[in-house]
């Protein structure tokens, strides 16, 4: 039976909190709040909360306390975001090294939550938070969900890589009463799988579709080709690159709902998202100060690309200050005409592990390149690149109808024409794309 959406979001979520002692529902509801103040408003509580955590971070973390005091940099004169920026860069290879030192003395490590992430170079990298920071970042998501249209308490649907499935009696019964969540396994999207994803969809009728971007595409492909239709009242795309015309066949297979584009990472969760209006992406600036910096370590202007780094307020148990992502977007300085005080990005470019390297030795955006290849070339289902070698690139690709040597040809000029004529060019056609360990795809991969 189908329990009411009403009585799962208005008294099983409430209650499930309330046992498990979290501020979650109680965050959100003040981010819903805080998401209508203006930009001064909102940017004074975000330098109140930097102040915070850098007295905590110096006070607690033996790892930012020396190394501080080693640049001659006293935490207590940081007090504004461009204070920030005189703090030294933290990376993964810094988190790895001095896991522990990272660690707050109040806290115990083992009473922290953990987080692990495969890393653009197959090498893993492990993140702890307390549990009210962890209830705080699902509140956020919980808002973003919203802006696609869902509301709490409607059931979800999730493509997603290695599902967890519940073996207690508590986690099946949160599952039953409150999550209601049905997915489709990333790992293989096959015919059959899709079949049981989609009687699943018709028994549960979820609110919002949710995952990995290019699995959302594979799905809608699906549904196009067999001629159903789904009807959920949000899309959230994630944890990928989204294209524009990967987009538009989604929202094509799903009765024209739009998209809301997402961004994230495991280590703080969520850092931008879409709102109704499709323009940008809204930072998370209650929880988290996104710098947009170029290679010498200046502020990008508006509309520059650069690399990002981020500085999580709410994690009081690893606190991660100016950690650098590895991940590219451009800032903006427009204001949304959603009326919403929280400041814009105008998109994620991309991971510094995607961009490739072109025979003159500069870099080239990875996902460029698959807007001029990908989206352009007919016969072309699914492409991935690889460079593994300075002047040689595996090509991945799921052969569609139109496919045949002249868009082969086609496919290898442009590639040379992009990163130089020198470029050995290796074509691999397949039935799929191989996936990583989590089942998300990637577009491009440079390992150089």
């Amino acid at each position: 039976m189908r329990l009411p959406d009403a009585m799962v979001g208005g008294v099983f979520e409430p209650a499930w909190d309330l046992y498990d002692r979290s501020c979650r529902l109680r965050e959100l509801s003040r981010l819903r709040r805080s998401q209508w103040d203006g930009p001064e408003t909102v940017g004074a509580r975000q330098q109140e909360k930097l102040r915070a955590i850098i007295r905590h971070a110096a006070e607690t973390c033996a790892y930012y306390r020396d190394r501080w005091a080693a640049a001659g940099i006293d935490a207590a004169t940081v007090r504004t975001v461009a204070d920030l920026r005189r703090l030294p860069i933290l990376t993964k290879d810094d988190i790895r090294q001095h896991q522990d030192a990272l660690v707050s003395s109040r806290y115990r490590k083992q009473d922290l939550r953990r987080a692990k992430t495969g890393g653009s170079t197959g090498v893993s990298l492990e993140v702890y938070c307390d549990e009210p920071g962890i209830q705080k970042r699902a509140a956020a998501a919980l808002r973003s969900d919203e802006w696609s249209g869902w509301r709490l308490g409607q059931p979800m649907a999730a493509a997603w890589g290695n599902p967890p499935v519940p073996r207690t009696w508590k986690a099946r019964l949160r599952a039953r009463l409150k999550d209601r969540i049905i997915y489709l396994d990333t790992m293989r999207i096959d015919e059959p799988a899709i079949v049981r994803f989609l009687a699943e969809w018709d028994r549960l009728r979820p609110g919002l579709l949710f995952g990995h971007a290019h699995s959302l595409f594979i799905l809608a492909e699906y549904l196009l080709a067999n001629g159903r239709t789904l009807r959920p009242s949000g899309i959230v795309a994630t944890s990928m690159m989204l294209l524009e015309p990967e987009r538009r066949v989604i929202e094509q297979a799903c009765a024209g709902v739009p998209v809301t584009n997402r961004y994230g990472c495991e280590e703080v969760s969520l850092i931008a998202c879409e709102c109704e209006q499709h323009r940008g992406l809204h930072l998370n600036a209650d929880h988290v100060i996104t710098e947009f910096l170029r290679d010498d370590g200046s502020p990008c202007a508006p509309g520059e690309d650069g690399r990002l780094v981020v500085t999580e307020l709410i994690n009081h148990g690893q606190p991660l200050i100016r950690y650098e992502l590895g991940d590219r977007g451009v800032p903006s300085d427009r204001a949304c005409p959603c009326g919403r005080g929280l400041p814009l990005m105008e998109q994620v470019t991309g991971r510094t592990a995607d961009f490739l390297r072109a025979e003159g030795g500069y870099r080239v955006q990875g996902i460029s390149i698959i807007e001029n290849t990908l989206t352009k070339l007919p016969g072309i289902r699914q492409m991935q690149i690889v460079q593994e070698e300075p002047l040689r690139l595996r090509v991945h690709l799921v052969p569609g109808p139109g496919w045949g040597a002249d868009v082969a040809a086609e496919l290898e000029t442009i590639l040379r024409g992009i990163l130089g004529p020198g470029m050995v060019i290796d074509l691999v056609p397949g039935e799929r794309i191989p996936q990583e360990k989590n089942g998300k795809y990637r577009f491009t991969i440079c390992r150089v």
